[in-house]
């Protein structure tokens, strides 16, 4: 696969969750041959789990398919910026490199809000490249909100 194949493969994913009802997120794992590991679109209605944002999802899944709670190497792609609950797990996982498309300035955790990588308490701190895939992934959400007011 391709570099862009991956965040292209994130948007499928949240596209599944608009589909679903879902807020429009997506996440891809992946590991370090480029395999893809885990991926999941938000799941938070449908589960009845707070939780359930596509990026824990796809943490546990890789940790228990990996059979480690560390994601050493691997890259996450995520159509959203992460969240602080998300960016915290993204440290604690020590995934390698953070992906994500459009910024979250309400809601972020890595460049906007808690910026939960730029505290001495993140005991790890991915490589983070942002805007990747930005548009599409800014244009499903805008039109999943529109759709709902």
């Amino acid at each position: 696969m391709r570099f862009g194949s991956f965040m292209d493969r994130a948007l499928e994913e949240a596209r599944g969750a608009g589909a679903r009802g879902e807020v429009p997120v997506g996440a891809v794992l992946v590991g370090r041959e480029g395999d893809v590991i885990a991926a999941a679109g938000n799941r938070t209605r449908e589960q009845s789990d707070p939780t359930a944002h596509a990026e824990m999802l796809v943490i546990r899944a890789a940790a228990k398919r990996l059979g480690s709670e560390r994601l050493t190497g691997c890259d996450l792609y995520v159509t959203l910026e992460p969240c602080a609950m998300c960016a915290a797990a993204i440290a604690a996982a020590r995934i390698g490199r953070l992906y994500y498309g459009a910024a979250d300035p309400k809601s972020g955790g890595v460049a906007h809000g808690a910026r939960v990588f730029s505290h001495p308490q993140a005991h790890h701190v991915p490589e983070v490249y942002d805007g990747i895939g930005a548009g599409e992934a800014a244009d499903l959400l805008r039109a999943f909100f529109a759709d709902r007011r």
